[in-house]
C-alpha cells in the first residue's frame, strides 16, 4: 500500500492558523479540504441549521408543496411507497409521520425486494392499489426512470410524487412532479445538491411547513421539523452521500437527535445493537450496527417491519420488532459470510487480472450481494458487481473505488443490460443470462480504459505528520469539529515517524492486536490495529505508523486511542537493512 502525502505550504498553514485560532493541524485539515476562505472554514466547523437554503430553490418543489396542500385541505387518499433500504425507510416514515398530523392517513408501501423487484415496479404498485386507488401516489427514493409505471399510475386518474436523488439514464419524466436535483437542473455546487431522498423529503416538509404557517394554519406551528433530522441523519449516513454542504447541517444537528432520540422504535433498535440511552452515536453506528439490521428487514422479509418500528409508540411491539431485525442481520451475516467466500475464490481462481470484476452464482441471494460487492471492492480496491438468479435475470449490485463513476461505466454497456442505475459510487443491475460473458468482458474493459490501462494500486492519504507527543486529548477534541466524517469529508489519517515498540503487541481474536507506546515524556498511548495481527511491528525497531485517532468510551470513562491502519519500516531502518534508501512514500507489502 502506498501512502501518499502532500505538503501544505507552511506559511499558508501558519496565517490560516491564526486568522481561525486553531492548531495549524486542524488549519492544516481544513485546508486540505479546500476550505481557504475564514468564513466558509467557520460554517464547516459550526455548521448551523439558520444556514439551510430556501427549500423552494429546489426545483419542482413548489408544484409538490402546491399538490400536499390540496391534498390536506380535501382530505385525499394517499399512497406512499419507498425504497427498503435506510434512505427509502427514513423518508417514509418522515412523511408519513408529518401528513400524519394533519390529519391524513396515507398508506405506506415497501416493494418486497424478492417478489417484486426493486423500486416503483407494478408488482409493487398493484399491491398498493389492492386497498383502492388514491387520490395521490408518492414513489420514495425511486422512479425517476419509471416512465411505464407512471403512465400506469396516471391512466386511472391517480397523480403522482416523485422523489428521488438517484441519476437518470434516460429522458426526465413527463408527468407527474419530479423533486430530483441530478435531473431536474439547478446548479451543479448548490449545497442541496447531493442531498439523499430523507434529505430531498426534509426539504418538501419544510417548504409544506413554511406555506402552512404563513396561512396560519394551527397544525404547521405544532410540527417542530429538527425532531424529524434523526431519521434524516440515519438515511444520509448510511446512503454514502457526501457529508458536505446541506447534507453536513443536517447529519451533524441529526446525530445529536438521533442520540437523545424519543422514537421507541429507534431506542429499541439501539438496545439490541449494543447502543446505551444517551450514548454518543457517530456515522459508524449507524454504518454497522442501525443501518443494517434496518436493512436486513428489506433484504431478507418485508421492509415495512421498519417503517412501522420507526412509526410505531407501541413499547413491546417496538421491541419485539427490533429483535426480529436483529435475528434477519444475524441470518444476512451468515449469508454474506459464505457468498463472500466465494466470490473472492473465484476472483482469486479466475479473475484476478480483470481491471473490474463481475461475479455470478444463481444460487447467491440477491439481498445480500452488495454487501458482498462492498467487501470484494474493498479487499482488491477494483470496481466489482455480484449478482444472484433473479427471475430469470441476473440481478445484483456493484460497488467502485474512488475515482471511478459505476453510472459512466455502466453506460457503455447500456445495450447489455435490462436495467441499472444508482449513484457513481453504487449502482444496482440486471441483465439475461446470456448477455453475462459478453456484459463481463465490457466492463472490465470500460474499467481498463478508464485507469489507462493501469491497476490502481490502494493508497493511504497522509493527512498530516505528528509527533507522539501531540497526540493528547486537546488535539482530539479539536478534531471533533470535523464531524461527522463520511463521503467528501473523510476521517483524516496521521503519520507518526520513527515510533519504536517496547513490547510484543497483544494478539486477540487471532485477527488483531492491542498495543501502546511511551512517548518522550513517559506518557502511554494505546491503540488497537483490527485484522492486522498477520502483520505485527517489529519490537525495538523504527516505524513509522498510519493511524486516526477516537475516544474510545469504556466504563463510562473516555480514553484516547489510536487506531493502527498500517506500517511501515522508518526509512532510515529500511536503508540500513537494505544498504539504499527506500522509496519515500512507500508502505511494508500487506
Amino acid at each position: 500500500m502506498r501512502w501518499i502525502y502532500t505538503p501544505m505550504p507552511a506559511a499558508e498553514v501558519e496565517a490560516f492558523s491564526r486568522r481561525l485560532g486553531v492548531s495549524p493541524v486542524l488549519a492544516g485539515l481544513l485546508l486540505r479540504n479546500g476550505l481557504h476562505e475564514a468564513g466558509a472554514a467557520t460554517r464547516f466547523l459550526r455548521p448551523a441549521l439558520a444556514e439551510l437554503e430556501d427549500p423552494f430553490l429546489l426545483p419542482n418543489l413548489d408544484a409538490a408543496v402546491a399538490r400536499l396542500k390540496q391534498a390536506i385541505a380535501r382530505r385525499e387518499t394517499l399512497v406512499v411507497l419507498g425504497d427498503y433500504d435506510v434512505d427509502g425507510v427514513g423518508s417514509t416514515a418522515l412523511l408519513v409521520s408529518v401528513l400524519r398530523r394533519f390529519g391524513l392517513d396515507p398508506r405506506f408501501v415497501v416493494p418486497r425486494r424478492l417478489e417484486e423487484g426493486y423500486g416503483l415496479s407494478r408488482g409493487a404498485i398493484d399491491r398498493a392499489l389492492e386497498a383502492g386507488r388514491p387520490d395521490l401516489f408518492i414513489a420514495l427514493d425511486c422512479g425517476t426512470n419509471s416512465h411505464d409505471e407512471l403512465a400506469y399510475l396516471q391512466a386511472q386518474g391517480v397523480d403522482v410524487i416523485v422523489i428521488d436523488h438517484h441519476r437518470s439514464k434516460e429522458k426526465p419524466l413527463s408527468g407527474g412532479i419530479l423533486i430530483n436535483p441530478h435531473v431536474s437542473g439547478g446548479a451543479e455546487d448548490a449545497p442541496w445538491r447531493n442531498l439523499c431522498t430523507v434529505g430531498l423529503v426534509f426539504k418538501l416538509v419544510h417548504g409544506l411547513l413554511k406555506q402552512l404557517r404563513a396561512e396560519n394554519h394551527p397544525v404547521a406551528f405544532r410540527i417542530r421539523l429538527k425532531e424529524y433530522l434523526d431519521l434524516v441523519a440515519m438515511g444520509t449516513v448510511a446512503d454514502l452521500v457526501p457529508l458536505v454542504g446541506e447534507n453536513r447541517i443536517l447529519s451533524h444537528h441529526g446525530l445529536r437527535i438521533l442520540q437523545l432520540t424519543q422514537r421507541r422504535g429507534l431506542r429499541a433498535l439501539m438496545e439490541v445493537s449494543g447502543l446505551k440511552p444517551g450514548q454518543e452515536i457517530q456515522p459508524v453506528d449507524i454504518s454497522f450496527r442501525l443501518g443494517p439490521r434496518i436493512n436486513a428487514s428489506g433484504r431478507l422479509a418485508d421492509a415495512a417491519l421498519s417503517v412501522e418500528l420507526v412509526l410505531s409508540d407501541d413499547a413491546a411491539f417496538c421491541l419485539a420488532a427490533a429483535r426480529q431485525l436483529d435475528g434477519f442481520n444475524r441470518e444476512r451475516q451468515e449469508i454474506e459470510r459464505q457468498i463472500t467466500e466465494a466470490a473472492e475464490r473465484l476472483v482469486e481462481e479466475q479473475y484476478s487480472e480483470a481491471h473490474g470484476i463481475v461475479l455470478f452464482d444463481e444460487a447467491w441471494h440477491p439481498g445480500v450481494v452488495g454487501i458482498v460487492a462492498s467487501r470484494v471492492t474493498r479487499k482488491y480496491h477494483r470496481p466489482c458487481i455480484v449478482l444472484g438468479h433473479e427471475n430469470g435475470l441476473a440481478k445484483g449490485s456493484g460497488r467502485s473505488i474512488y475515482g471511478l463513476n459505476l453510472v459512466e461505466l455502466l453506460g457503455s454497456c447500456a445495450d447489455l443490460l435490462t436495467s441499472w442505475g444508482g449513484h457513481p459510487m453504487a449502482v444496482g443491475v440486471s441483465l439475461p443470462r446470456a448477455n453475462l460473458e459478453a456484459f463481463r468482458e465490457r466492463f472490465a474493459a470500460a474499467v481498463r480504459t478508464s485507469q489507462h490501462g493501469q491497476m490502481a494500486e490502494p493508497g493511504l492519504e497522509i493527512s498530516s505528520w505528528l509527533t507522539l507527543e501531540q497526540v493528547r486529548d486537546p488535539l482530539l477534541e479539536e478534531l471533533d469539529t470535523l464531524h461527522p466524517f463520511g463521503q467528501g469529508n473523510p476521517e483524516p489519517v496521521f503519520g507518526i515517524r520513527d515510533v519504536c515498540f517496547t513490547r510484543r503487541p497483544e494478539v486477540f481474536k487471532d485477527q488483531h492486536f492491542r498495543f501502546h507506546l511511551p512517548d518522550a515524556k513517559g506518557r502511554r498511548l494505546y491503540g488497537v490495529a483490527w485484522k492486522l495481527a498477520h502483520r505485527l511491528p517489529p519490537v525495538g525497531a523504527p516505524v513509522d505508523l498510519a493511524v486516526q485517532l477516537a475516544w474510545n468510551l469504556y466504563n463510562d470513562r473516555k480514553l484516547l486511542q489510536m487506531e493502527l491502519l498500517d506500517w511501515r519500516l522508518s526509512p532510515r531502518e529500511k536503508a540500513g537493512a537494505k544498504g539504499a534508501s527506500p522509496a519515500p512514500m512507500e508502505s511494508s507489502p500487506r
